[in-house]
């Protein structure tokens, strides 16, 4: 069997030439105005600064304006408030991303749901988590929302399949679990504590990898011909799921790198995008 490669980064980048025609045409509407992302760096964790340099360099390459802030370790929640409402009360920015983790003495959760609907481009609210999943036209979380669109982008056939998901995280298992039935899949969730994981697994059509743990779903536990998704990335640059023995065995599947995460971050972008046109119309 010939194994189909995802492309997440290809994908994203014909998006991309997309999304920079798209951007030139509302700035010459606009006036010279942009679209513009707001991000919230809160501590000096260089994997989030990482993460956050590279969104502010999607943001650039499409012609979008980016506004970076910066706050110190020992930022406290009513703090962090304060600069999300004034992000919420600023008419010139569209999209609002505070970087996940946050330190331990803030209330991430709290700081998520303050970030209006509207501005709401990463997908992190209870309210937009709620609609989305009630089938409500809302910016979906990125990660799990990349995915489907790298999988519309293939024209992979989801409807009637049963999906798997290995996680349940706020951000990404959970709303990927809710969009994949509402893309009408029959979905199991499991999790690092299911029971009897392995044999969940073998019933998939689609396996869905967010555990959060290198390799920890094996290869064999995959039937062939499933389609195969590993949101994870660890040192080494290995996912949540061991993919090298799958190739020739399943009908697609994600790469590590370069499969979900150069998706995750131009859904980021194509949601800013449309909060920006929202805005300007």
């Amino acid at each position: 069997m010939d194994t189909l490669i995802l492309d997440g980064k290809a994908t994203a980048a014909s998006y991309e030439a997309q999304f920079t025609s798209e951007v030139n045409q509302l700035t010459t509407t606009a006036e010279g105005a942009k679209p513009i992302l707001a991000t919230i760096l809160v501590g000096a964790d260089p994997a989030s600064a990482t993460y956050v340099r590279m969104k502010g360099e999607a943001c650039r390459r499409i012609g979008m304006d980016s506004k970076r802030i910066e706050l110190g370790d020992a930022t406290t929640t009513d703090e962090l408030l304060a600069v999300i409402d004034e992000l919420n009360a600023d008419p010139n920015v569209h999209g609002i991303l505070l970087q996940h983790p946050v330190p331990a003495q803030i209330d991430e959760r709290a700081c998520f749901d303050r970030i209006a609907l509207e501005k709401d481009v990463d997908g992190v609210t209870c309210l937009g988590f709620g609609q989305m999943a009630m089938g409500e036209d809302v910016y979906g979380s990125a990660t799990p929302a990349g995915i489907m669109r790298l999988l519309n982008a293939y024209d992979l056939k989801l409807s009637g399949l049963h999906a798997v998901v290995v996680g349940r995280s706020p951000i990404l298992g959970k709303p990927m679990a809710m969009m994949l039935l509402n893309a009408n899949c029959t979905v199991t969730i499991c999790h690092s504590r299911t029971e009897n994981l392995e044999s969940h697994i073998k019933q998939a059509d689609i396996i869905v990898g967010a555990v959060g743990k290198p390799e920890f779903i094996k290869a064999d536990w995959i039937k062939d011909g499933a389609i195969v998704v590993d949101a994870g990335y660890h040192p080494g640059g290995v996912g949540d799921i061991e993919l090298a023995p799958l190739h020739g065995r399943v009908k697609a599947l994600t790469p590590v790198p370069g499969g979900v995460g150069p998706m995750t971050i131009n859904t980021l972008i194509a949601q800013t995008l449309e909060a920006g046109k929202k805005a300007m119309s």
